[in-house]
């Protein structure tokens, strides 16, 4: 193999593939990039830790002899985002167990390969389900959940996010949920066309944090393609495809109250940074943030054994006509979720024990609920 490409183009690519190797493996193949070149101008770049793998080609490559072979990703990626701007970049692999040389003007390296036979496969198999979001669509729901997907890897089946078909007032729609057992995150989408048949599946959490980051790059369609094992995405020119989490999620629905009654609507700024305010008495991540509500009254208050105590009143812009109410939230809970919430926070309280559902009053799409701690 041997080809000229623009370093830029390269570097591009060279970040999405690496991103996805694993540094710490016991397999030194899967730290490795399959590179291939074809006569007609293309470079396909290949990354895999065995749970996910990504596949970008890349066009515009003087391909002058085609071929393939495997090279330290993260090495690889180092040289390339450390070459000047402008740089042309020559591959040149002679075979078998040869090194790669790398040159770009006077600088000149030689890498390490392992057989292109070692290197494994994970993008056979049969997908049947299709559709496609918008690449507006698809970043919306990611950043309304993820921040809920569990990181207990005992509950291994709450590591993801849960994609699935479901109605919602008699229409079909896509949703997706993650929940760590202290909150939850519930959001839909319109049903788009080809999902309807589609199994309930549980996407892993790396898998999320990687297509965010591609969807972050386009504007355009995001095409999806699944079965009830593995998921596939297309965008742009890069293919991610990943095993699904084997596992049953839990019953949601029955998690979410039905009879909350007492309604808080507060200015999302405000609250927001008032909670950070009253938050900052104290080191301690898990310690609450106490709610006292009273009509058209909200009090935000925490303490500390070694720091004293905070408290901030809020009037304007508070609407609440129920019974006064006391419950306590853990700060970083309630700033997750007012993160994805827009002008004007809503609360649905039943008392100071129970879950309580949180809602963007202008977006019934996304609704979260947050268990209280005791304060």
């Amino acid at each position: 193999m041997k080809i000229t490409v623009e370093r830029a183009i390269l570097l591009k690519a060279l970040a999405h593939v690496q991103s996805v190797v694993e540094r710490r493996n016991t397999i030194p193949i899967l730290a490795n990039v399959l590179l291939a070149a074809s006569k007609d101008g293309v470079l396909r770049l290949t990354a895999t830790d065995m749970e996910i793998a990504l596949v970008e080609e890349v066009a515009g490559v003087e391909v002058e002899r085609e071929g393939r072979t495997t090279a330290p990703a993260a090495t690889l990626y180092e040289i390339v985002r450390k070459l000047p701007d402008g740089a042309k970049v020559v591959l040149d692999h002679g075979g078998g167990d040869a090194p790669l040389a790398l040159r770009a003007g006077r600088f000149n390296t030689s890498l390490s390969v392992l057989p292109v036979e070692d290197f494994p496969s994970m993008t056979e198999g049969k997908l049947p389900h299709r559709f496609a979001l918008s690449a507006g669509q698809l970043r919306d729901m990611v950043d309304r959940t993820r921040f809920a997907i569990s990181t207990e890897e005992t509950r291994y089946y709450l590591n993801g996010i849960y994609l699935h078909v479901t109605e919602s007032e008699g229409t079909k729609v896509m949703r997706a949920v993650a929940t760590d057992g202290h909150r939850l995150a519930r959001v839909e989408e319109p049903l788009p066309d080809g999902a309807a048949s589609m199994p309930g599946v549980i996407v892993p959490r790396k898998t999320v944090n990687e297509v965010r980051k591609l969807a972050e790059e386009t504007q355009d369609e995001i095409k999806i393609f699944l079965s009830d094992t593995k998921i596939r995405f297309d965008i742009g020119t890069v293919q991610l495809t990943s095993k699904l989490i084997d596992g049953t999620f839990p019953e949601y629905e029955r998690v979410i109250p039905r009879g909350n009654d007492k309604i808080l609507r507060v200015g999302k700024k405000e609250f927001a940074e008032a909670v950070g305010r009253v938050a900052a008495i104290s080191s301690e991540r898990s310690r609450p943030v106490k709610i006292s509500v009273d009509r058209n009254h909200l009090m935000l208050s925490a303490a500390s054994p070694e720091q004293g105590q905070a408290q901030e009143e809020l009037d304007e812009g508070v609407a609440y006509d129920s019974t006064p109410l006391e419950i306590g939230f853990q700060a970083r809970y309630l700033n997750d979720i007012t993160d994805q919430i827009g002008d004007t926070v809503e609360f649905r309280f039943a008392d100071g024990s129970a879950p309580t559902v949180v809602m963007d009053a202008a977006k019934p799409e996304a609704l979260y609920v947050l268990m209280p701690m005791r304060v």
